[in-house]
């Protein structure tokens, strides 16, 4: 049955018949428009969908990407004209300090208001004109589905650990919402595409809203250098898995360069979602998480945000600071202050806040009438009824508790539901003794740094309040265990926000730690949050997009697949796909003729369950070794019982079994063995080391060779599995050091084998073995798919480049798959391999030959 996530996404996204989506005005100008030349590696045409433009002489440049623009935007009351303002307080906007001075940053997002379709022309102008800006216009319905519906109500709750078990706990997936989604992304991709300059220009993404927007870029120009940031959680692969659309948007995110999360876990669960979604497995190379994706290396970022310093000192120093903090100190003398500043969701925990003070004042009376807590909320940024619900749980809890242990004149919680100006929440921050952050799960959350800053303050607001610029600072933070910043808050104390008692016993320990105590945290906080700023964020995170972009022009790319199966390939320049033409005209011009296959993912399919070659297979090897200007070998690691009993048919194809420790030149001759490592003792170490392993993890299973043993993880759990490999091989590698075996870990498996036996050896004893008998070959060809393989394609290589050869031999290394490799050339799949052999074979001439003339001990040649 086709899939209904839509596999053509850019048909859907411009689909007239679905949405009403609002056309571009008119196409913006491109910033450089400075007429160039492709360059040779981009002789692919429009293929490879690169830059038409160059940008000599141009200023570096970044375009920031996200959902909405860092602009205040208000009508004028005389004039009703539109007039826009640059949000101060915006992150999108703090970041440009983290760029050269010389960096020219242009933005692109949505405004917070609706402009009419009649003055977007004019808007469009002025803000690219005024702010380096470029809007998005989104039509009311399609911005209402987008954002309130698709990403609040759908992504944000499922990326929050809330899944829609029932149609009272969040809304089902809805199928328009999606297409509503996958629409805007193409708007906001469309309106980069109008300003980019892809050889030069650097595009930052940030955020769950645009999380297919990698995919159209990357269809447009394969090159371009693009990074995303996701400021909110990722869930683990448990929940993730449960999203409709879910391979749709990690292939979008992987056409990204780099990916950051704001913590390791995010990155862990996206990186488990890789693996078991889309069989993609990672990597850690000199400090950096690499996953390797069609020839790309997508690599990850895990670095919280920060603040800007800054901007919260200046606010520091306004006098009308000072005058509230001096209001605030009045009102609450006497009693000490817990801050919280949230936004009114059910993620944040307020309710679950409430609860622990009010288990605090019951556990401890003494601290009746000397505790408040003063909880700021922030307006919703969606809509809904469990907004509704969070917002009446909220006042009912705070009610009762300012019933039970309030008076007239003291009230022990102190509910702010309005907008709170910065200045206003810089003075609670600095009144505070402690701040509690109490979310149930968070992306990152800044309150905590914002509020150590203000417990620094600054020289001008001690001197406006008459204290020492030199006296101690101290601050407190109770921090939920679920939010981005706690791993970065070593000294805060950290809770489960779903065990009041606790979350109750860690105030108390708060308030009443001694001050030398507090001093200290304080201190080692503020050294972090104070260096890890909002700049040092954006600095680190473009160096390392940078890095991650360095190598797009070495080599060549092409896109394939459709919709939101589309990815780049990206491959070394001498890398192609083996023309079978081409290596059939090479096959008739020579006479001494050298071919090996691998057979697992070669000959036969990986995901076949059954493994015996199909007629077309024999029938085709058949007539190759026939041919007496050929010898052919299939070079497999399976064993020799499994090898003779498939090929009993082909009287004269080689075999080599368990990676070439055995040999046979035909099915009349016998099997030899190899004598680099006759010693086998080292198998009654390593089995039972392999059983343990085998009996803790399910799905894993060992294969016992003559020569070998080999651990399979392939029916295990994806993650247990990998890491069960990986401790396996260092426990082999350690209790085998001292003995004459190799370990080695492959697609899941950890294989154990004897010294110097390779797969590469063999090739290498055939080459010598015709040369020695006087016929060098003039035609060598090699195919395999996994990495023992490659010790083949590399010895090929250095076998043919023998300088007492008559001549340079016609060289064919193979692999299967589009991915790196030692190997020239590659085939897509097991089908494209069949088809080169059935060519060679039909033109081929069998006629009877005798083996003997090529065929010399292998034991003699080792």
């Amino acid at each position: 049955m086709a899939s209904r996530s839509y596999a053509n996404l850019f048909d859907l996204a411009s689909g007239g018949d679905l949405l009403d989506i609002p056309r571009t005005p008119r196409a913006l100008p491109r910033i450089m428009t400075v007429p160039g030349i492709i360059s040779d590696l981009d002789s692919c045409g429009a293929n490879d969908g690169d830059s038409d433009v160059s940008s000599s002489g141009c200023r570096e440049r970044k375009i920031i990407v996200a959902n909405m623009l860092p602009l205040h935007a208000k009508r004028d009351a005389e004039n009703s004209k539109w007039c826009f303002s640059r949000d101060e307080d915006s992150i999108l906007l703090q970041l440009k300090d983290g760029f050269s001075s010389d960096t020219e940053v242009i933005y692109v997002g949505s405004l917070k208001v609706d402009i009419d379709a009649s003055e977007q022309e004019e808007v469009a102008q002025r803000l690219l004109d005024d702010f380096n800006c470029v809007p998005t216009f989104l039509s009311h319905d399609l911005q209402k589905k987008f954002y309130l519906g698709f990403c609040k109500q759908q992504l944000w709750p499922l990326f929050h650990y809330m899944l829609p078990v029932c149609p009272d706990h969040g809304d089902r997936f809805d199928r328009i919402l999606w297409q509503a989604y996958v629409c805007a992304n193409k708007i906001f991709a469309d309106k980069v595409m109008e300003i980019i300059n892809p050889d030069d220009d650097f595009v930052w993404v940030h955020d769950y809203h645009l999380m297919v927007l990698p995919t159209f870029l990357r269809k447009r120009y394969n090159r371009v250098k693009l990074g995303f940031f996701l400021h909110s959680p990722f869930p683990s692969s448990e929940i993730y898995r449960t999203l409709p659309v879910r391979d749709e948007i990690l292939r979008g995110l992987l056409n990204a360069d780099l990916i950051g999360f704001h913590t390791f876990d995010y990155a862990r669960h996206f990186l488990s979602c890789c693996s078991r979604m889309l069989g993609l497995d990672y990597e850690s190379k000199r400090g950096h998480i690499g996953l390797d994706y069609f020839g790309r290396t997508i690599f990850i970022k895990i670095l919280p945000v920060g603040i800007h310093m800054g901007r919260l000192e200046s606010v520091l120093n306004l006098p009308s600071t000072s005058a509230k903090l001096k209001e605030i100190q009045e009102e609450f003398e006497g009693k000490k202050v817990i801050v919280g500043v949230d936004d009114m969701d059910i993620f944040k925990g307020i309710s679950l806040k409430l609860l622990a003070v009010e288990h605090l004042l019951q556990e401890n009376p003494d601290m009746q009438g000397k505790v408040v807590l003063v909880q700021i909320v922030n307006p919703a940024r969606g809509l809904g009824k469990d907004v509704q619900e969070a917002k009446k749980e909220t006042y009912l809890i705070a009610q009762r508790i300012n019933d039970t242990y309030g008076s007239e004149e003291y009230q022990p919680v102190k509910l702010i539901d309005r907008h709170v100006p910065r200045f206003e929440k810089s003075a609670y921050y600095a009144v505070a003794e402690c701040c509690i952050v109490n979310a149930v799960r968070d992306g990152m959350n800044l309150v905590p740094y914002k509020y150590l800053v203000c417990r620094q303050r600054t020289a001008k607001l001690d001197e406006a309040l008459g204290r020492k610029v030199d006296s101690p600072r101290t601050s407190m933070l109770v921090v939920s265990e679920f939010i981005g910043c706690s791993p970065s808050l070593s000294g805060a104390i950290r809770v489960n926000p779903w065990d009041i008692d606790a979350v109750a016993d860690a105030l108390s320990l708060a308030l009443t730690m001694n001050d030398s105590e507090k001093q200290l945290r304080h201190e080692k906080h503020y050294r972090y949050v104070s260096s890890h700023d909002v700049a040092y964020w954006a600095r680190s995170f473009m160096q390392d997009l940078e890095r991650a972009c360095k190598d797009h022009y070495t080599k060549r790319c092409w896109g394939i697949g459709l919709g939101l199966g589309f990815r780049v390939v990206s491959l070394s320049p001498g890398f192609r796909k083996l023309s079978i033409d081409h290596v059939v005209s090479a096959y008739k011009r020579t006479n001494r003729r050298a071919i090996f296959l691998d057979y697992d993912g070669t000959v036969v399919p990986h995901s076949s369950i059954n493994k015996v070659p199909s007629p077309e297979v024999i029938s085709v090897l058949n007539a190759l070794s026939s041919d007496p200007k050929n010898i052919v070998f299939i070079v497999s690691g399976r064993g020799r019982d499994s090898l003779s009993d498939w090929f009993s048919s082909c009287q004269l194809l080689g075999l080599a079994a368990e990676h070439g420790y055995f040999l046979r030149w035909s099915r009349d001759s016998e099997w030899e063995c190899s004598h680099l490592s006759a010693d086998l003792d080292w198998k009654n170490i390593a089995e039972p080391v392999m059983q343990l392993y085998t009996e803790a993890t399910d799905g894993s299973s060992i294969e016992i060779k003559e020569s070998a043993l080999v651990w399979h993880h392939q029916d295990a759990d994806p993650d247990f599995g990998s890491c069960q490999a990986k401790e396996l091989l260092d426990h082999l590698e350690s209790v085998l050091a001292n003995e004459p075996a190799v370990v080695t870990r492959g697609q899941h498996i950890v294989e154990v084998k004897p010294q110097g036996i390779s797969k590469g050896l063999v090739a290498e004893k055939v080459i010598s073995t015709m040369f020695n008998g006087g016929n060098p070959p003039d035609f060598v060809m090699c195919i395999g798919d996994d990495r023992s393989d490659e010790d083949m394609f590399e010895s090929i290589l250095r076998s043919v480049s023998c300088p007492s050869l008559p001549a340079t031999p016609e060289i064919f290394a193979c692999t299967v798959g589009r991915k790196p490799s030692k190997a020239k050339y590659f085939l897509d799949d097991t089908l494209d391999v069949v088809k080169l052999l059935q060519g060679l074979a039909s033109s081929s001439n069998p006629k009877p030959r005798h083996l003997a003339q090529f065929q010399v001990s292998f034991e003699s040649t080792i």
